[in-house]
């Protein structure tokens, strides 16, 4: 593996634990969703500011009023979804909340095919069935760990709802093509402290010095140095590597609530996720069923 590779590959491996870990961060600030996101913006719009400057990655030729607005536009589709998400935890796990929100692939390739005339091809609609089948298996399943069905199946339209405005915030993205992805993070995160700043002010601020102590760890290394690193790799990695780690976030963020809160999936729930993650990797790597059909051929024990 050349430097590149490497140096990608470790700053992929590092963003995608780092996510794993904010759930529990939100969970543990014992503060309303709507001030975790707003300090996270916060947090993360100076961090990503000292950093940016300290990387000679801040170029305003790139503020043109087009771009401004579709960032910005993408900062609310952007927030939305972390409020989503964040009030999906405490309702759903999680573990559940976060696999259900790895169907936004399939999210975007509803939109993608609306807005922006992509083929839906019929390997990505076996994905696609194959995702929705293991969320079939998830809402199926009886809640554990102390969480009642109404909250549980909460929860999950929430997560739901968390990967479609994501898709939504990468569709914008998408018709940002050439715009530096640092500036177009910036503007999101400002976008999202402006739009949430009347709610969270308006709100009892946090008590003592361990609630800040997470809030500034979730707006500082969840939001700037995330950003950051996964940016990094992206421009370092193929592809096809980009998508293989970026499956660490749901195995990190299912051995986080396991840890911590003691949360088991249940068999039918593992049996869900993965059908998910199985269906995301096919997505994202370019699986096709011949060659699993042939893969299946070929590891089958000869009579």
């Amino acid at each position: 593996m050349d430097g590149e590779l490497k140096r990608g590959s470790m700053e992929m491996t590092a963003a995608m634990l780092i996510s794993g870990t904010i759930g529990w961060f939100v969970l543990m600030s014992g503060q309303p969703v709507t001030g975790v996101v707003f300090w996270r913006c916060v947090f993360g719009a100076l961090t990503l500011i000292a950093l940016a400057a300290m990387l000679g990655l801040i170029d305003f030729r790139h503020l043109k009023p087009r771009v401004v607005f579709l960032a910005a536009l993408g900062g609310v589709a952007i927030v939305v979804n972390w409020l989503l998400l964040f009030a999906a935890y405490s309702r759903a796990s999680i573990s559940i909340a976060t696999m259900v929100y790895n169907t936004q692939p399939f999210m975007l390739l509803g939109l993608g095919a609306l807005f922006l005339g992509e083929r839906i091809t019929m390997n990505k609609l076996f994905w696609l069935s194959v995702s929705f089948a293991g969320m079939i298996a998830i809402l199926s399943a009886k809640p554990g760990g102390g969480f009642d069905a109404e909250h549980y199946l909460a929860g999950i339209a929430l997560s739901i709802g968390a990967a479609f405005f994501y898709a939504i915030a990468a569709l914008l993205t998408k018709l940002l093509k050439g715009t530096p992805p640092h500036l177009i993070a910036l503007i999101q995160v400002i976008t999202g402290a402006i739009m949430l700043a009347p709610f969270a002010l308006s709100a009892p601020p946090p008590q003592d010095a361990w609630q800040w102590t997470l809030l500034i760890a979730v707006g500082v290394v969840h939001t700037g140095i995330m950003y950051i690193l996964l940016y990094g790799a992206i421009q370092r990695l193929p592809t096809h590597m980009t998508g293989a780690l970026s499956f660490i976030y749901p195995i990190a963020a299912i051995l986080v609530d396991r840890v911590a809160f003691g949360h088991e999936l249940q068999p039918v729930q593992i049996a869900g996720s993965a059908a998910i993650l199985l269906a995301a990797a096919g997505m994202n790597l370019g699986w096709s069923v011949r060659s699993i059909l042939l893969l299946k051929r070929a590891i089958r024990p000869s009579a």
